[in-house]
């Protein structure tokens, strides 16, 4: 965590509105109630994580705060705007930024073009000026490519822009998809298992880049995660699910010593043979 000032230390902290606010969050597939009366608040600048075992819900809460699910009850709030009805492209627009757990890169396009694409809603430019490759969409096309290698320049990235997606190897891709995310100048990133796949290296490199983007790009992110070497060494606070409904919040410490979180992975005998005294909270 960033320490505080000086100067922030001697005055009292000022209430500032949540970048994220979620309340009764619920989604109902069927009769399978993936989701229930899930509540999640996410400060500006905050590194948070959501963890839970496999088909706790994790991801829904992610599809429905990205626009690709509507809820069946409940409210989100980004700045305090309801996102709720909106389309994935509207929510991007107002700042959220995401990243899949499969990778979800254009595979047959370059590293540029990838990136390129996060900033074509802003070209500037209409679909007319596009058919007849006018001065003005030239100009903007130019001014695209140079902000796009631009960008990829500050991730280290400049080298790659020219390889396809699927040749990268797969720590290169997934930090190309974030760049892609970030290219669309969020407010909020939602990083959905960033890791996976990853190996011991790979991951410790994810660990400084994840806090080198949170602090060069003014970032709040909220991650899924299942390594919990990352989520216990970057994240801030925790809120952890299990069949679909929040059962602790948290630091890492406190997470890591709750008895009904090592339930939820491991199973009520684990806690008992350990001798443990339920903690719920």
């Amino acid at each position: 965590m960033i320490p505080n000032t000086p100067s922030q230390a001697a005055t009292a902290p000022v209430l500032t509105q949540p970048v994220l606010e979620i309340k009764g969050l619920t989604k109902v597939f069927g009769g399978l109630r993936a989701v229930s009366n899930f509540d999640i608040t996410v400060q500006k600048g905050a590194l948070d994580g959501l963890i839970g075992p496999n088909g706790a819900g994790k991801t829904t809460v992610f599809n429905m705060i990205s626009g690709l699910y509507v809820p069946t009850e409940g409210e989100i709030f980004l700045n305090g705007e309801n996102t709720i009805g909106l389309e994935p492209f509207e929510v991007t627009n107002l700042g959220i930024g995401r990243t899949f757990q499969n990778i979800r890169l254009f595979q047959n396009l370059t590293v540029l073009d990838n990136v390129r694409i996060a900033y074509h809603p802003h070209a500037g430019y209409g679909l007319g000026d596009g058919i007849r490759r006018s001065g003005k969409f030239e100009a903007k096309e130019r001014e695209l490519t140079e902000r796009a290698q631009d960008f990829l320049a500050i991730f280290g990235l400049e080298r790659l822009q020219n390889e396809v997606a699927k040749n990268l190897p797969y720590g290169e891709q997934r930090r190309v998809e974030i760049a892609r995310a970030l290219a669309s100048d969020p407010k909020l990133l939602l990083l959905d298992e960033p890791a996976a796949g990853m190996n011991p290296n790979e991951i410790g490199r994810l660990m400084e880049y994840i806090h080198f983007i949170r602090d060069r790009f003014n970032l709040t992110i909220l991650l899924i995660e299942h390594q919990m070497r990352l989520v216990m060494n970057i994240c801030e606070k925790l809120t952890v699910m299990d069949f679909g409904q929040v059962i602790a919040r948290g630091t890492p410490k406190e997470i890591q010593d709750n008895t009904q979180v090592i339930e939820a992975y491991l199973g009520r005998g684990a806690v008992a043979k350990a001798g443990v005294v339920r903690k719920d909270v």
